[in-house]
């Protein structure tokens, strides 16, 4: 036993690689070459003619050697003049630095050496060289050199196109599947219980996980197993964890990668790593493949030839179809994959005995995201202050993964403030950051464009207050968060359809803070161009959409085809879009304008409340303009969550002053 554990503790040794070798040889061919075999030599400079003569009649050459096959010499200084001519010491030089001079002809370097000795100037050794200057290490470099790097690269792109693998074969395993196996399902630690809400998806999926485990049960009815399932829905809504769970209750093998680990840039890659996937996958039936985002290899190949018909990612398409339901049998390998983009899927990928069921994960509701905040709320130290409730009314549209985030930066908040718990409040800053952006309180604005986003605020909240189908408000802001200089926070009620008056009302309401500039300020600004934005894509959709013009009543255009580059309109029809949504902007701009009119004076004094205070609720609304003609099952909520909102957020704000609060 105590061999082993020394074994076990002895620190384990690098494996050997070739490459190692690659990097010795190149090293010592280097070493050699810049120390000319292994010798430290001197250092060499080249000169004129001229020079050469000065130096040599100032006594400064101990000996020259010339090579009369380049017409060059080299001229050995004394010690004594090292510094004076090369400007550095004997330690920096070389005890034998060397002057390299071009000359014109051996003769005439001769005639200059004898009257230099005749003079006395030159009394040392002069002899003469016929070897070329490049010596046989600098040949061998020179030669070598480039097929060393040629070799090195190769191996470097063999080995990260088969993946980093070193070992034996390790250039042929590129087209080996990718995908990570879990020889058990519950090595994921994930079941049905950590999915909250989609009941519907998970009903559909529990009957794959229910015939893993008991096939019998159906196969004796004459009922087969789903070939595949496909996980449709919008990003963060719990597609990859859905699959998971699945894999978890099953107890099965369970083979995950995504849809890019296909894609190579070698041709015929992905289509061998696919028939590599379903060999491992048939070696370990029954078992599940989980492909997640499989629109990467699944996009509908293109019907003109001349547009890439036979790329690699068309290739890769054919054999995950052909392996999924060809002339072979896959019996016992389950398939589920994944996407947010199944419009663009091919529709061979989507036909029955493939993928033989399409789940859909959608959004949650209400309901669901209570249950979801219940579940990321687990680990989260909250107060008594804390209603799930409110929190799901207020994050509408939100997916399991944004409501995971409100969760985690609620605690971020909390702890920002050195409080013990996480409170309403901070769930209600979390929403604001996530929804507006970060709070920049140190955006500096004039009084004016502070009294300027006051009405412009303001505006929108008269109108959401006189509209009978405009969402509850829940309070006005015109603090900076993101690239927005103010916001209106709602509480929409969730319907299933909506009708066109309520359209009307919403593109009334959005259009309240710039008819609000025109009536109050007298001049328009940029700060609407957001509003104008959703108002023009609404009056758009609902004429071209969904039929609710007068001239064009009960139409749809709405077009799906890819590859389509015409409008499935004509011209004239589209001069009667463009009149239509002028005109039915322009109806509720004048109608936002009467609104307004009649109700200026409430406007005035929420504008200025805004403007002393900077964010308001709506018990301040309420107390201006009187309770809202049109009571919602959602405002009778928000009424009774108000005041304690109102007295959170100025406690938080007296805390930050350093002043006392009193209820």
């Amino acid at each position: 036993m105590a061999d082993n554990n020394n074994q076990q503790n002895a620190p384990k040794m690098p494996k050997f690689n070739m490459s190692w070798i690659y990097a010795i040889v190149i090293v010592v061919l280097m070493g050699l070459y810049f120390t000319k075999g292994g010798v430290q030599s001197s250092i060499e400079t080249e000169s004129t003619y001229y020079n050469f003569k000065n130096m040599v009649m100032k006594g400064y050459a101990e000996k020259i050697v010339v090579n009369k096959e380049q017409n060059v010499l080299h001229m050995y200084v004394k010690p004594q003049y090292i510094r004076e001519v090369f400007k550095q010491g004997v330690d920096q030089t070389g005890k034998e630095p060397t002057v390299k001079v071009q000359f014109g002809s051996v003769d005439q370097v001769e005639e200059f050496i004898e009257t230099a000795r005749a003079e006395n100037k030159f009394t040392g050794d002069y002899s003469y060289d016929n070897k070329k200057e490049d010596d046989f290490l600098s040949m061998l470099l020179w030669n070598l050199l480039p097929i060393v790097v040629l070799v090195g690269l190769w191996v470097f792109i063999m080995r990260r196109m088969s993946g980093g693998s070193g070992g034996p074969g390790g250039v042929f395993n590129v087209g080996k599947s990718k995908a990570k196996m879990y020889e058990k399902g519950g090595e994921l630690n994930i079941t049905f219980k950590d999915v909250a809400g989609q009941e519907g998806a998970k009903q559909e999926v529990q009957e794959i996980v229910d015939f893993l485990k008991n096939p019998h049960k159906y196969t004796d009815l004459g009922g087969k197993i789903p070939k595949g399932a496909l996980l449709v829905g919008p990003p963060g809504t719990g597609k990859t964890l859905l699959a998971k769970a699945v894999a978890g209750e099953a107890g099965v093998p369970f083979f995950s990668m995504s849809g890019s680990d296909f894609v190579e840039m070698f041709v015929g890659v992905g289509a061998s790593r696919v028939r590599d996937l379903f060999t491992q996958a048939k070696a370990k039936s029954p078992c599940i493949i989980f492909i997640d985002e499989i629109d990467a290899v699944g996009r509908a190949r293109s019907k003109n030839p001349s547009m890439g018909g036979n790329d690699e990612r068309e290739n890769t398409l054919n054999a995950l179809l052909t392996e999924m339901d060809g002339f072979g049998t896959n019996s016992g390998v389950i398939i589920l994959a994944a996407t947010n983009r199944a419009d663009i899927l091919d529709s061979a990928l989507l036909r029955a005995g493939r993928f033989d069921r399409q789940i859909h994960v959608d959004l949650p509701d209400l309901n669901e995201r209570k249950e979801i905040f219940r579940v990321h709320l687990g680990p989260v130290k909250i107060d008594e202050t804390v209603d799930i409730d409110f929190l799901a009314r207020q994050t509408p549209g939100f997916s399991g993964a944004d409501i995971a985030n409100v969760c985690n930066e609620a605690a971020l908040i909390a702890a920002r403030h050195n409080s013990q718990s996480v409170g309403k409040q901070d769930f209600l800053d979390a929403v604001d950051r996530i929804i507006g952006g970060l709070e920049k309180k140190t955006k500096v604005m004039t009084a004016d464009e502070k009294r300027a986003i006051a009405i412009h605020e303001a505006g929108h909240a008269t109108i959401s207050w006189f509209t009978e189908h405009a969402n509850p408000l829940v309070k006005v802001s015109i603090v900076p968060r993101g690239r927005a200089l103010g916001a209106a926070w709602y509480l929409p009620e969730e319907r299933q359809i909506t009708t066109k008056d309520a359209m009307l009302d919403e593109i009334c309401s959005l259009l309240g803070g710039r008819a609000a500039e025109e009536l109050f300020i007298g001049k328009v600004s940029t700060g609407a161009m957001n509003d104008l934005e959703r108002v023009t894509k609404s009056a758009y959709g609902m004429i071209a959409y969904a039929g609710m013009s007068d001239k064009l009543p009960n139409i749809c255009y709405y077009n799906n085809t890819e590859y389509q580059f015409q409008r499935p309109y004509s011209e004239t029809t589209a001069k009667v879009m463009d009149d239509e949504v002028l005109r039915m902007v322009n109806e509720q701009y004048e109608r936002a304008k009467q609104i307004l009119t009649e109700h200026k004076d409430g406007h005035a004094e929420l504008a200025q409340l805004l403007v002393d205070r900077e964010v308001i609720f709506a018990d301040d609304v309420e107390r201006i303009f009187g309770k809202r003609p049109w009571a919602s099952r959602a405002e009778e909520l928000l009424e009774a969550q108000q005041r304690a909102e109102a007295e959170a957020m100025a406690k938080r704000r007296a805390e930050e002053l350093g002043l006392e609060f009193k209820e």
